[in-house]
């Protein structure tokens, strides 16, 4: 593989970037070695500097649906960047998207439009405490919310815990506020809630996870947290900047049937453009400035290069509506991946919900941020690489989801099947035995 380019740009953007990146996993901190330089993308494909072609299945951390410079969305984009990329004032296309998006999410009577799924939460929880006239605030562990202060907390020792930060920069008065419970442990939560219910404003939650890896809700959890939300007058936000448009068109809470207070989207809705929002109930929204006393505002909120591309791509996939094809594909991927494994002896376990899954190298079920803590990440980091190799592009560590597009054919699950199988004979070369967590394998030769 031809890598020379993309490792002396990278020694290049060191001196004048931090990390010589904008955003730390892309600096293959958890994987080693240096990034590569990504130079054009179509469809399913990314294209490096040094000329490598890759089926990518990090998809701009989800962001991408349909597709890399998706023809349709390029064109429209073109043709409203000619009227201007900037105004500062309103402009129809932001009241098409606000429509579209509560004409498909039923849980959403209005929406404000920001730049970045980090902004949607920070806002939607103050929007909670303001209605409230509450200051606590329930996240569980391995839910990634952005980089907002009082939520870069770490779950601690107990069960249940109040926020300890685990960012330099990030002081304590800021999370004491905030409570840190385990994921998918409904006990837990109706413990903390009949004790500190008083005082929580709102419980913030990714209804199905993708920042600790993919980990899915047990049965009957998210109706259990919105039952105790909606009995003790608790805010509920349903942070679906990854799965909303993802999963299903109408995200998780179309498909299991609830109704979060608030909703945060991201990602897919700006179709690859910086673009985000947050929306819910009419009588929350409306505590919003200009109109209430809980204020936000932004510079390039809504910004209408960004719009149109969220709007084009979101009207593309409505019209598709071809999820169940997307997420079949998916499956059957994910299937084959289980089955080279087996063959090979190798502990793996898949999550997987609609077009996004994770692999995780070890036989126990990932439900928790403490079970997907216990996996070995450092195979993942020689996984990794001889993936690269075979020219597939996944997620540089082992802590994050991987995304399918409707660009990708099953001419390029063939190809990551094959791949894979070659991954894994890389690891296991020569029939040697090895000690992977404990347990000796023998390279299976028929692989």
């Amino acid at each position: 593989m031809k890598k020379l380019k993309s490792a002396n740009l990278y020694k290049e953007a060191c001196r004048y970037l931090v990390g010589g990146v904008n955003s730390p996993v892309r600096a293959f901190k958890s994987v080693g070695g240096s990034p590569k330089f990504i130079a054009k993308a179509s469809g399913s494909k990314i294209y490096d500097v040094d000329s490598n072609k890759y089926i990518d299945y990090v998809c701009s951390w989800g962001a991408i649906i349909l597709g890399h410079a998706y023809p349709k969305v390029v064109s429209e984009v073109k043709k409203n960047l000619k009227n201007g990329s900037s105004f500062g004032a309103p402009t129809i296309l932001e009241t098409k998207l606000a429509k579209l998006i509560c004409k498909v999410f039923t849980s959403i009577e209005m929406v404000r439009l920001v730049s970045s799924g980090t902004e949607a939460v920070m806002s939607a929880i103050r929007l909670a405490r303001g209605y409230t006239s509450k200051s606590k605030v329930i996240k569980f562990a391995g839910c990634y919310h952005g980089h907002v202060d009082y939520l870069l907390v770490s779950a601690g020792s107990g069960a249940m815990t109040f926020g300890k930060p685990n960012s330099e920069g990030v002081l304590a008065d800021f999370t004491k506020h905030t409570i840190v419970l385990p994921y998918n442990n409904i006990d837990i939560l109706k413990d903390t809630i009949k004790k500190y219910h008083s005082e929580i404003a709102c419980l913030i939650i990714e209804p199905v996870c993708g920042n600790m890896g993919v980990v899915l809700p047990k049965e009957g959890f998210l109706k259990e947290v919105e039952k105790l939300c909606k009995q003790y007058k608790i805010i509920l936000i349903f942070d679906e900047i990854i799965s909303g448009f993802r999963i299903a068109k109408n995200g998780i809470q179309g498909l299991y049937g609830i109704k979060p207070d608030i909703t945060c989207l991201g990602k897919i809705i700006g179709g690859g453009f910086p673009l985000a929002a947050y929306g819910g109930r009419k009588e929350i929204m409306q505590n919003l400035s200009p109109i209430g006393s809980v204020y936000q505002a932004g510079t390039l909120s809504g910004n209408p290069i960004a719009v149109t591309a969220g709007l084009k791509t979101l009207e593309i996939l409505l019209e598709k509506d071809e999820y169940k094809s997307i997420n079949n594909k998916t499956k059957i991927l994910c299937t084959a991946l289980k089955e080279n494994a087996r063959k090979s002896g190798i502990d793996i376990t898949i999550n997987q919900i609609g077009s996004m899954f994770t692999v995780f190298f070890t036989n126990l079920d990932i439900f928790d941020f403490e079970s997907a803590n216990k996996v070995d990440a450092k195979f993942y980091r020689r996984y990794f690489h001889s993936m690269l190799n075979e020219k597939i592009y996944m997620p540089p560590s082992q802590f994050e989801a991987n995304f399918l597009t409707f660009s990708h054919t099953w001419d390029d699950i063939e190809k990551t099947v094959t791949a894979n199988k070659k991954a894994l004979k890389s690891l296991w070369s020569g029939g040697k035995n090895i000690n992977h967590k404990g347990k000796n394998y023998e390279f299976r030769k028929y692989l």
